[in-house]
C-alpha cells in the first residue's frame, strides 16, 4: 500500500530506511514459512504452535499489522497537520482497503475459484479490516483516545471470550471448537472459513477486534518515532515500551493464554512488545549507526512487500497444480517434483524442506531486485 512506501528513503534524506528493513525481514518470513518443499517435514520454529503459546513463526503476522499502523502515522499525520482535505484521504483509505481484500479473496480462490466454499477471511483481508478501520481512527481522534481504543479492545475480547457462554461449551473455553469466536465465525461464515481449521479461522470475524489493537499499537509507535525526541531517546523508549509489553504479555498468558489463531489479548500485548524491540534494533542499526549493506535484501522485499505476498503466493498456488507426466502413466504436481528431484534426492526431510524454501526465497529476491533496479514499487 501507498502507506508503507512512503517511509522508504535513508536516514540521511529524512525517511525511515529502517522500518523498510523491518518490513522486509516480516514479508521474507512470511514467505519463507508458507512455502517448505513439504509441510509433513518442518523444523519446528518454522511452524505455527499447535494451539496456546508462540513460536517465531507467530510473530510474522502481528509485525506486518505492526508496520501498517506505524506507515498510517507516517503517511497521513504530515497530511492532517498540513489541512489535505479528509475527504480525499477517506477516498483512498477506502479504495486500498477494498483492493487489498479483494486480492485476498482472489488468493484464497486461486486456481478454481468454488464460489460455493471459497474462504472470506484471509491475511490480506485482515488487513485490509485493520488498516480501514485504524486509519478511520486516526484520522478522526487524538493518540490519547487511540491508546484508550486499543486498550479498550483487548479488554472488551478478554470478556467476551472468558465470559459470553457458547452452546454446548459454556463461558471460557478456549479450544479450537468451543471459544466464541470460532461459534461466530462457523455461524456467520459457514462453509467459507479455513478448511485446514475446520471448525475455526485464525483470520475470523471476532478475533479482528484485538488484531485492530495491534494495528493502533503500530499507529501508536509512529506518533512516537515523529515526536521530536532524539534517536536515542526513541530507541530508548522503543526498548523499554517493548520490554514492559512483553512482560505484561507474558504475565496476562495465566488468565489469556497467548495464542494466534484466536489473536488473544495477552497475544496482542506480547507480539506488540517483540515489534517494538526488533524495530528498535533496526532502527538503531541502520538509521542511528547505518549499518545498511546487511540491510538491502530486505529492502527490496520491503519496498514491494504486497507485490511479493501476492506473488509467490500464486506461484505457489501454480505450481501446485500444473502437472507433470510420468514414465508409468501417472502424474505428479511441478512442485513436489522440483522438490523430490533437486532436494529430497540428497538431503534428509526436513533440510530439504528448508532449503527448498530458502531457495523459494532466493528466487523471489531476484524479481524483486529486478523491479527494485527498475525503479518499479507496486502499490495500491
Amino acid at each position: 500500500m501507498e502507506a508503507s512506501s512512503e517511509v522508504t528513503k535513508s536516514s540521511s534524506s529524512g525517511r525511515m530506511l529502517s522500518l523498510d528493513v523491518f518490513r522486509g525481514l516480516t514479508i521474507a518470513g512470511m514467505v519463507l514459512v508458507n512455502n517448505p518443499g513439504t509441510w509433513g517435514a518442518i523444523y519446528s520454529p518454522l511452524k505455527h504452535a499447535e494451539w496456546h503459546g508462540w513460536t517465531p513463526t507467530d510473530l510474522i503476522f502481528p509485525f506486518f499489522l505492526f508496520i501498517v499502523g506505524i506507515s498510517i502515522t507516517l503517511a497521513f499525520a504530515r497530511r492532517v497537520e498540513t489541512g489535505n482535505d479528509q475527504y480525499d484521504l477517506l477516498k483512498k483509505v477506502f479504495k486500498r482497503s477494498a483492493i487489498v481484500f479483494a486480492l485476498g479473496l482472489f488468493l484464497n480462490g486461486f486456481p478454481y475459484f468454488d464460489l460455493a466454499e471459497i474462504r472470506i477471511p484471509g491475511v490480506l483481508q485482515r488487513i485490509a479490516i485493520c488498516y480501514l478501520i485504524a486509519s478511520l481512527i486516526f484520522l478522526k481522534t487524538s493518540w490519547r483516545t487511540q491508546a484508550i481504543i486499543a486498550a479498550a479492545l483487548l479488554l472488551l475480547y478478554w470478556i467476551l471470550m472468558t465470559i459470553v457462554p457458547v452452546p454446548g461449551f459454556g463461558a471460557g473455553d478456549l479450544g479450537k471448537e468451543g471459544s466464541l469466536a470460532a461459534y461466530i465465525d462457523r455461524g456467520l461464515l459457514g462453509n467459507h472459513i479455513w478448511k485446514g481449521g475446520k471448525v475455526f479461522d485464525p483470520e475470523g470475524l471476532l478475533s479482528t477486534l484485538p488484531a485492530i489493537a495491534t494495528t493502533l499499537a503500530g499507529v501508536l509507535t509512529g506518533h512516537w518515532l515523529r515526536s521530536k525526541r532524539t534517536q536515542m531517546e526513541k530507541v530508548g523508549g522503543m526498548f523499554f515500551a517493548g520490554a514492559c509489553a512483553v512482560a505484561v504479555g507474558w504475565a496476562w498468558h495465566s488468565w489469556f493464554p497467548i495464542n494466534k489463531s484466536l489473536w488473544t489479548s495477552s497475544y496482542v500485548v506480547f507480539t506488540a512488545g517483540m515489534a517494538l524491540q526488533l524495530l528498535a534494533f533496526c532502527y538503531w542499526l541502520v538509521d542511528i549507526k547505518g549499518y545498511k549493506r546487511w540491510a538491502k535484501p530486505f529492502i527490496i522485499f520491503g519496498v514491494n512487500a504486497l507485490a511479493l505476498f501476492v506473488f509467490s503466493g500464486l506461484l505457489g498456488r501454480l505450481m501446485s497444480v500444473i502437472k507433470l507426466p510420468r514414465g508409468d502413466g501417472s502424474s505428479i504436481a511441478l512442485q513436489p517434483f522440483i522438490f523430490q528431484n533437486l532436494f529430497a534426492s540428497w538431503a534428509s526431510p526436513v533440510n530439504a524442506s528448508l532449503f527448498y524454501a530458502v531457495t523459494y526465497i532466493f528466487f523471489w529476491l531476484l524479481m524483486m531486485w529486478l523491479l527494485y533496479r527498475k525503479n518499479v514499487f507496486i502499490k495500491v
